[in-house]
This record gives structure tokens, sequence and C-alpha cells, in this order.
């Protein structure tokens, strides 16, 4: 990203060189600060915390684009989510799971009063629960009693009026009142039989440290995302990867589902009561690991999962 926003600074013609440096190491700082709250949101957005980190990959992606051309930004923030709040919107067309926003409609209803104990049971709503409000009531809810973002905000995110995002704030909250009344009937996933063999041998090799082993399961051209941080392709440049684990102590693995899919989450040794500080997901390919995503630097990702052990 760095090298991205030094390639679009490059365009600016006759721009100072210390201005631009002292705009985009402010840029760069609001990035990173704003990185676990841009998630918050969009997880939420699209009911899940996977699917959320791509949606804001694309986001980041798209600020540094336009953060040449952009202009003196007066919000930074607030531009941040609203691009965050478009390319959410795009990934759920993309997925076929949009629904009418009907956002003009009764746009002169009055918002609830404040209430801090609906307003933390808002905040802990699952991610399931999001999903079942159509797309602008979702929205207003997450920015608002999940965020803390004013009307104000919401309006300038959502690009809708004052009385719009009234609107869909007052629905989405009379809604989830009546989601919370309803009996918790989600499946259960499970791990199957073979998801379970290659997770369990995988995991089992990752914390005897016997690196070597796991070497042996992974494809010559395994390609490796540490999110957040970096990405390697092939055999030997993964190999480093796992040589700087072997080099600390803070982690131990159990093979898991998280969000119906095999996961591996990773606990602090010393306190295995404590939930999973991250997770880490493996496709295969021809029974050789294929791809590895590692959320080792992206601790915020795993805040909301559902996962089972």
């Amino acid at each position: 990203m760095k090298a991205l926003l030094a390639h679009n600074e490059a365009d600016v013609p006759n721009a100072p060189t210390a201005a631009i440096t002292a705009s985009r190491e402010a840029f760069d700082r609001s990035l990173s600060e704003l990185r676990p709250k841009l998630h918050r949101y969009c997880a939420r957005m699209t009911g899940s915390v996977i699917d959320g980190e791509d949606v804001l990959q694309e986001t980041l992606v798209k600020a540094i684009e336009a953060f040449a051309g952009a202009g003196p930004i007066a919000n930074p923030e607030g531009w941040l989510f609203r691009i965050a709040h478009n390319a959410a919107l795009d990934f759920l067309r993309r997925r076929a799971r949009r629904e009418t926003a009907g956002l003009d409609e009764d746009a002169e209803m009055i918002v609830d009063p404040a209430n801090p104990v609906a307003d933390r049971q808002i905040a802990a709503t699952s991610l399931r629960t999001f999903m079942r409000l159509p797309v602008a009531q979702r929205s207003s809810v997450i920015l608002m009693d999940v965020l803390g973002c004013s009307l104000q905000e919401i309006g300038a995110i959502m690009e809708c009026s004052l009385a719009a995002a009234k609107a869909a704030l007052h629905r989405g909250r009379t809604q989830l009142r009546a989601f919370a009344d309803e009996p918790e009937d989600a499946p259960q996933a499970s791990l199957s039989d073979a998801d379970r063999a290659r997770l369990g041998a995988y995991v089992a090799h990752f914390n005897a440290r016997d690196f070597d082993a796991i070497r042996a399961m992974i494809a010559d051209d395994v390609r490796l995302e540490l999110v957040s941080k970096t990405r390697l392709n092939g055999k030997a440049e993964v190999s480093r990867y796992f040589g700087n684990y072997s080099d600390i102590n803070d982690w131990h693995l159990v093979p898991g589902v998280l969000e119906g899919r095999p996961a591996i989450l990773v606990f602090d040794p010393n306190d295995r009561d404590a939930g999973p500080k991250y997770f880490m997901l493996l496709d295969w390919a021809a029974g050789k690991v294929a791809t590895i995503r590692d959320f080792r630097h992206a601790p915020y990702v795993i805040e909301g999962a559902d996962y089972l052990i």
C-alpha cells in the first residue's frame, strides 16, 4: 500500500515534497488507526468477519487510489467510511444478496430515544442477525449503535437525507428487538472426518514445532497471506513464515470451525480459558496445503465471529 501511495503522489504535479510526505504520513496513520473500526462495520454489513476483511482490503485499496486526486479531506474518517459503505454494497451485489433499501418510506419517522441497555444489546448482536436487516437499516444501526456515529454522519456515509437515515435507523432497531425475542436455532457446524484428520495433523505438527513435517504438507506453489502485513508465494518464501513462528512462544493451535468453515483457532498458551486471539484458514489442493491465511496481525477480525472447537 505504501508503494501504491508513493506512485499516486508522484502523479501530483508541482506538489511540495514536504507537504506530500506529511499528508501521506497522516493518511497512513488514519488507515492504520481506523482499520479495526472499519472492519467492524464491514463484517456486520457482510455477516462475516472473513468477508468483512476482504471488503476492508478493497476499501483500503480504493482509498489509496483515490487519495492523490481527492484534494484536502476535511473528515478522513467519514471519507473512509463512505468508501467502506460503497465497497460493502458492491460486495453484496456481487453476492446477489442485496435487499431493497426502502430509504424514503416513512421519512419523517422519529428516532427512538437513546437507551443504554438496548444499545449494548444491539452492539453485541451476532453478525448473522444483522444480515437479516435490509441493507439501509443494517448500515444505519451499525453506524450509530455499534460505532457511535451521529445521524448527520450516517447521512453523509450512506449519501441519504437526514430524514431517510432516521427512518432506516428506527426500522432497523425495531426489527432487531423483534429478532431478540426469537429462539436461537442456528445449526451447530462441525468438522467432517476428512477435515478433522488433515487439519488435526497440521495442528499437531505445528504445536510440536515440527515445521519440517509442515513443509512436507504444503504445495510447491503455496500462497500465504499474513493479513495486514505481507504476502508470500512458493514453498521457499513461505518456509520463512514457519521459521518466524519457531522463534515465538505466544501461540497454541486448536482445530475448529469458524463461520461454518474449517479453521485453526490460536490461543494464548498461558490463558487457555480466554477465547482465541486470532485464527488461520487453510485451503487444500491435491492433498497439499495450497493457501494459508493467517490473521495474527489482524486480531480485530475475530471479534464477533461464530466459532466452535
